[in-house]
């Protein structure tokens, strides 16, 4: 078993996953890149490996537990344990205004946004707890945010739907839940803010790198880090 710091980051073959890949592995640690498609995924490792950073690609449904469950048996050949989980793949959903929403329209967003990091915590929870300091950062949204959300400063600029902000809240929730139960991992939810990525068609305001630096500080904490909470890159953010 190797001493460095085993990492792995779900939907990372792009924005903020690859982003967050490259910086956790310019720490120095062994990070897998995991990503649902193949040739993307090999293709954003292979970029990556090519600066010489230690970084492996894996092949990672989190809408599909054969592929979640193969994805622990990779790691745990390996390595043996997880330090870090990044639950980060997510989708944005359909678009319809409210008024246009069934509940078929919801499903897909929930399958990715909410029980993918189920999945994914649940398949990985034994190597998590192999590690002797773990931790899971959940990438949630100020968007399920209801104190956010509510914000009079955002009336008017949010679109009407309500697949999005809902399964963020969701995994809000998921963080308190988990962190207040698995008292042995450090496991926090973050809000990366309103970044320039291909889920808002590049219309957001930060970089990729401002985007991600709430979630390596959070995956970065020891033993003695905060639990249960919700950060932005400035530090604690409301629920």
């Amino acid at each position: 078993m190797t001493d460095t710091t085993i990492a792995l980051v779900t939907g990372a073959n792009k924005g903020l996953g690859h982003e967050t890949v490259r910086r956790l592995a310019g720490l120095g640690w062994e990070v897998f890149l995991a990503a649902r498609d193949p040739e993307r995924g090999n293709r954003a490792a292979a970029k990556l490996t090519a600066r010489g950073l230690n970084v492996h690609y894996v092949p990672l449904d989190v809408t599909s537990d054969d592929s979640v469950f193969a994805a622990a048996e990779t790691v745990k050949a390996h390595a043996g344990r997880l330090d870090v989980l990044v639950n980060n793949a997510a989708i944005g959903g359909h678009d319809n205004h409210p008024a246009d929403t069934r509940p078929d329209d919801l499903r897909e967003v929930f399958e990715t946004n909410v029980f993918g990091p189920v999945r994914v915590t649940h398949a990985f929870l034994p190597l998590l707890q192999a590690a002797p300091a773990p931790r899971i950062v959940m990438v949630s949204s100020g968007m399920g945010s209801i104190a956010t959300i509510t914000d009079p400063r955002w009336a008017g600029v949010l679109p009407p739907a309500i697949g999005y902000p809902v399964t963020k809240a969701a995994l809000n929730m998921l963080t308190t839940r988990y962190a207040q139960i698995f008292t042995d991992i450090r496991i926090n939810a973050v809000d990366p803010g309103y970044t320039a990525t291909d889920l808002n068609g590049h219309s957001g305001l930060q970089t990729v790198t401002e985007g991600t630096d709430a979630i390596v500080n959070l995956a970065r904490i020891g033993a003695d880090g905060p639990t249960g909470g919700f950060f932005d890159r400035n530090g604690a953010t409301p629920w």
